[in-house]
């Protein structure tokens, strides 16, 4: 049976961590992002964390229900983070594609993070928040309401699958990264015309591609369909 979480105005610890802070739900997940950062998914656990934090682990119950409860909280806060100083400048595609761009780089800044939350729903305020936003930004653009919420939906699914993707390349070792990416060179460049012809067509061009991340482009693509969708609507 879950933990049962204590009330925030009843949970603040009177004393200090060992390391001299106050705990706190943002300090715990700030503290956990580190830890994963260091250490990947499989370093993340409540004993371990209670030590980074310098309390008994039992402290963290008193905000999180369990592990999973932290994880979704780590998932808001990264989604958080793309919406921290954002603001909308009333062009919905110039909008859209520049909040794309931020929930992607938050994301891709903590890869390990990124391939434990990305597929995650959490159902936290700043998610919520930036639900509200794309699609306040469909709806004010003239986007009938099917519409929207079918661009909204290809819109954030892109946004995090690409993350997920491009954050689980970004955690691999340094070594196993750049034996994926020279790849392009060591194999496919060479691979002959007369059996793979159209790869060693595009062979210079696939190598200067394939070791960078396709959001962009594929973000694009969505807003052009978006655009499309928008005109034959009015």
């Amino acid at each position: 049976m879950p933990k049962q979480v204590v009330p925030e105005s009843q949970r603040r610890r009177r004393r200090p961590t060992k390391q001299g802070a106050l705990l706190s739900e943002e300090l715990i997940v700030r503290t956990a992002l580190r830890m994963l950062r260091e250490h990947g998914g499989s370093g993340l656990t409540a004993r371990r964390l209670g030590l980074a934090l310098g309390c008994d682990p039992s402290a963290l119950y008193r905000y999180f229900r369990g592990m999973d409860a932290l994880t979704l909280a780590i998932g808001d806060e990264l989604i958080g983070r793309a919406l921290a100083g954002w603001r909308a400048g009333g062009r919905w595609r110039d909008d859209l594609r520049a909040l794309g761009l931020r929930i992607h780089r938050s994301y891709l800044d903590h890869p390990q993070a990124a391939a434990l939350t990305a597929s995650r729903v959490t159902g936290r305020d700043r998610e919520i928040a930036a639900d509200e936003t794309i699609l306040g930004i469909l709806r004010t653009a003239g986007f009938p309401d099917p519409v929207a919420v079918r661009v909204y939906h290809a819109f954030i699914d892109q946004a995090l699958a690409f993350a997920a993707l491009d954050a689980a390349s970004l955690a691999l070792p340094a070594e196993a990264r750049t034996a994926d990416e020279r790849m392009w060179e060591s194999t496919y460049a060479r691979l002959p015309a007369d059996t793979h012809p159209h790869i060693a067509a595009t062979a210079d061009l696939l190598a200067a591609r394939m070791t960078d991340s396709a959001y962009p482009v594929a973000l694009d693509m969505l807003l052009d369909s978006a655009e499309r969708q928008l005109g034959e609507s009015i």
